[in-house]
């Protein structure tokens, strides 16, 4: 996979290290709000605050909020140019190297599978780098500064996040432990799909002259079969990860709101008014 990345060029390079600029920009104005509401939360209970301070601080959650979505639309731009530029010079590589092959070559890997690769595996990585751009470097970004930021405010929250965090990762290992294999299989199920397609294509005249229609189409309904299975079994497994981390995320709020209630009952005087804000 590493080896596409000489197919970027200098320009390329400047746009994903811009994007990476806005990625930060863009996670450090998210975890700037809650510092805000924060603020806020310690104002409005506070006796004798000024509504001035609470606008001043609400007006800046805003325009952290508003900077995030401005930082989130360039990063998009960003990843979709960056992305499609890798493709069309892949596109344009594939053609040509497929262009210089031997009748041999071709046979060998059968045209079939060369159609595949010329379009569908290349439109395969320009997704993965524009999900890359988007997420991949964001995530760990994210959760590392978000874990820093947190580790001070309690450590019955951080043990609680923590456990949440690990027990994400282990289903979402299943999950992949499970697709993976799956995923793999794609490649030449979609190959054997597009060679009996151009098989029936191409020698159409022949399959009339024979009579062959319903072999043909058995034939297809069998290659067509084994990737809707194979593709249902890996939507199914996919469709599981979105309940089970808002499930998970979901009962981490209660754990964080039960540890806050305890804290904030247990707290003396100013201390517990600190808490509750930094539940």
């Amino acid at each position: 996979m590493f080896k596409l990345l000489r197919f970027f060029h200098k320009k390329e390079w400047i746009l994903v290290s811009i994007c990476i600029v806005f990625i930060v920009a863009q996670i450090y104005l998210d975890l700037r709000i809650p510092d805000y509401m924060q603020q806020i939360t310690i104002l409005v209970q506070t006796p004798n605050s000024e509504m001035s301070e609470i606008w001043h601080n609400g007006i800046f959650m805003v325009l952290c909020a508003l900077g995030s979505l401005v930082t989130a639309i360039i990063v998009s731009f960003i990843a979709s140019k960056t992305s499609a530029t890798l493709s069309y010079r892949l596109k344009k590589a594939v053609f040509s190297k497929v262009g210089s092959f031997s009748m041999e070559e071709i046979n060998k890997f059968s045209t079939s599978s060369l159609i595949t690769r010329s379009t569908n595996d290349v439109t395969q990585i320009q997704m993965f780098v524009y999900m890359s751009l988007q997420v991949v470097i964001k995530a760990p970004i994210l959760a590392i500064w978000a874990i820093c930021k947190i580790a001070g405010k309690g450590a019955e929250w951080s043990l609680s996040t923590a456990t949440a965090v690990i027990l994400l990762l282990a289903i979402i290992g299943i999950i992949m432990a499970f697709t993976i294999p799956r995923f793999k299989r794609v490649q030449k199920l979609t190959d054997n799909l597009n060679k009996v397609t151009r098989e029936n294509l191409t020698g159409i005249r022949v399959v009339r002259a024979f009579n062959a229609e319903n072999y043909q189409e058995s034939k297809f309904e069998k290659a067509n079969e084994e990737i809707t299975n194979n593709q249902l079994a890996i939507n199914k497994a996919m469709a599981m990860l979105f309940p089970v981390i808002w499930i998970i995320m979901d009962f981490l709020t209660l754990a964080i709101y039960w540890i806050g209630a305890y804290l904030v009952e247990n707290a003396m005087g100013m201390d517990k008014l600190t808490v509750f804000a930094d539940m």
